[in-house]
């Protein structure tokens, strides 16, 4: 793995903070200004864009030759070995509706190789981060190494899952209904967190066990993968029905899936034979 300097981690610890305070003073407030863009559950509003500017900002005057893909902003292609993914604020539908389950994510990546990463939960204060020295988690005055340690039996196992998503049913609605049964049938609790980024956090820090879902871009989990790979656990993606190769797998997937413990074969099946069927 390349390194990352201390003062590069810093940073992109501190734009995330920094992105999460905007982020937090429009929290619950009137003015939102709530827009959608692909279709009524894909939303965004006026601090994502407010935070996606901010973090851009921010690292084209300390880093000017970075290029930076963003969700809100696209891609800005620049001639130095930097390359930003940017996720101003993961759960954008929970934080329009004043669902505190959401964050600020950010990864950097040389070659197509995550070399650091952050992940902000304003609300709660939680700060996740990771480089080569390790992953850890910044709360309440402390920062803590996190060890990603679930359960293996999935009969105790706590799963978070955005599946089915409406995608899933309206293209494989039987599927997608037998899949989701194996899932409650399997497990002891099942979750759904609406932030991609916060449930493979979770997962490192050994607060949730497992997760499952589909589709994504490399916004949403170049951070948070990256995280979860460093506290030990396994982050899986899968287009096609065949899984991607570990670096370089955060920039797209048709099915994705995160582990702390245990290999989960029930989640392995679905997202294989879920992948099969993308299109």
């Amino acid at each position: 793995m390349m390194k990352a300097s201390p003062e590069l981690t810093e940073f992109v610890i501190r734009a995330a903070r920094d992105a999460g305070a905007i982020a937090l003073e429009g929290f619950r407030s009137s003015n939102l200004q709530v827009d959608t863009k692909r279709d009524s559950t894909d939303v965004v509003t006026r601090y994502d864009r407010a935070c996606e500017t901010h973090i851009r900002a921010a690292i084209l005057a300390t880093y000017p030759d970075s290029s930076i893909v963003g969700e809100e902003q696209g891609e800005t292609v620049g001639d130095g070995e930097l390359t930003w993914f940017i996720d101003p604020i993961d759960g954008t539908a929970n934080y329009a509706r004043g669902i505190a389950m959401w964050a600020v994510s950010i990864g950097v990546a040389v070659q197509g190789e995550i070399i650091a990463g952050a992940v902000y939960d304003p609300v709660a204060d939680q700060l996740f981060s990771a480089d080569d020295r390790g992953a850890f988690l910044e709360e309440r005055g402390e920062k803590t190494p996190l060890r990603s340690q679930g359960v293996t039996d999935a009969a105790r196992a706590t799963v978070a899952t955005g599946f089915p998503a409406r995608r899933d049913l309206v293209h494989q609605p039987d599927l997608a209904l037998e899949q989701y049964a194996r899932i409650t049938r399997e497990f002891a609790q099942v979750r759904g967190l609406g932030s991609t980024c916060i449930a493979l956090c979770w997962i490192a820090a050994g607060w949730i066990d497992a997760t499952i879902s589909f589709e994504t871009s490399p916004w949403d989990v170049a951070a948070a993968a990256f995280i979860l790979r460093q506290a030990g656990g396994v982050y899986l993606a899968y287009c096609d029905g065949e899984p991607l190769p570990e670096r370089g797998d955060f920039i797209g997937s048709h099915y994705y899936g995160g582990v702390a413990g245990g290999r989960f074969e029930t989640l392995l099946d679905i997202m294989r034979t879920q992948s099969r069927g993308h299109g």
